[in-house]
């Protein structure tokens, strides 16, 4: 572990690709396939993170539902609930490797690495790419993403993980009930949440970044959960507009003062559905904007689409450089 910055792992795609050979982008399930078809090539991957040195892996959940298993492996409800609680059994079997490999256990690692359920966004089940948009956010009952979120989370919960990664929330009313339901129904749940922002300044959705990072923040407080919060943030984004948005969040603020924040962009590159990942602008690498935002108040660095497990080495230079 380094310091009070912690890694997690980067692009989970990006990496798995090493052992399946597949297309995954345009697959309605994306990796959450490979939980069911090839498991042994999702235990490989989260090595892959482990050994790298991240001090937090997510699960390979992000795409996976009851609904989208029932669908498109053409599993039961309870075969699909089954299959939700294994893939965390994937993560499990990876870091009880990856200790044994290096004669440690568990507690004699402090905790380290731990293990994140991939909480993806209401729109994810939707296979239409809407957690980009946030457009469902017009039409659909903030009770019901409750309820849709919740299934997920109890099998993660009852499966066994140290925190929940809640990832690519793209718009206000989602990350709002998100945050009701945490205080609610898992008073004692570790956490972080992270949105997904279309620009330097707003959520997919079109909403305030800082404004809703804000209100989590002080509704966190007020119901007396903040400490159950590792970070708010953001990824799958540009990394280039990371520091505009964390500054209109943290900037001038005395360190004690400010909201811990979590992020993993992406590479900086854009995908195209005609023609695939394309990189449009020559971006600096991640690294070099690590510090500025350890400044701003990042607790979580990682890596999203179009990274890999080779970077993970690459942020933790840095921060040891930076002493955090």
């Amino acid at each position: 572990m380094v310091g009070q910055v912690l890694v997690k792992n980067t692009g989970f795609s990006s990496q798995v690709i090493k052992y399946v050979g597949d297309q995954i982008d345009g697959d309605p399930l994306w990796c959450a396939r490979f939980n069911a078809t090839n498991p042994d090539a999702v235990i490989q991957t989260h090595l892959d993170f482990f050994e790298e040195g991240a001090d937090i892996i997510v699960t390979n959940t992000y795409q996976a539902s009851v609904e989208g298993f029932m669908e498109h492996l053409g599993l039961t409800k309870e075969e699909s609930i089954d299959l939700l609680k294994k893939s965390v059994g994937l993560a499990h079997t990876a870091r009880e490797r990856f200790l044994t490999k290096n004669g440690k256990t568990l507690k004699e690692a402090n905790g380290f690495p731990m293990i994140a359920a991939s909480i993806g966004p209401y729109g994810a089940c939707l296979h239409d790419g809407s957690e980009y948009t946030g457009s469902y956010a017009d039409t659909v009952d903030p009770e019901l993403m409750k309820k849709w979120h919740k299934v997920r989370i109890d099998a993660y919960l009852e499966a066994g993980v140290d925190l929940l990664a809640i990832e690519t929330i793209p718009c206000k009313v989602e990350v709002k009930a998100i945050a009701e339901m945490l205080c609610d129904d898992y008073p004692n749940v570790k956490f972080w949440l992270s949105t997904q922002c279309k620009d330097d300044t707003s959520l997919a959705h079109g909403e305030s970044f800082a404004e809703v990072c804000t209100m989590v923040w002080e509704y966190l407080k007020l119901r007396g959960k903040s400490n159950n919060c590792y970070g708010i943030g953001v990824n799958c984004v540009n990394p280039k507009f990371v520091t505009s948005l964390f500054k209109s969040v943290n900037d001038n603020k005395p360190s004690k003062e400010q909201i811990p924040l979590v992020v993993y962009p992406n590479s900086g590159e854009t995908y195209d559905p005609e023609v695939g990942w394309v990189r449009k602008e020559n971006n600096p690498p991640i690294q070099d904007y690590i510090p500025e935002w350890v400044q701003l108040g990042v607790k979580i660095i990682g890596g999203c689409c179009r990274t890999n497990s080779k970077d993970i080495p690459k942020f933790k230079e840095i921060l040891e450089r930076i002493n955090c």
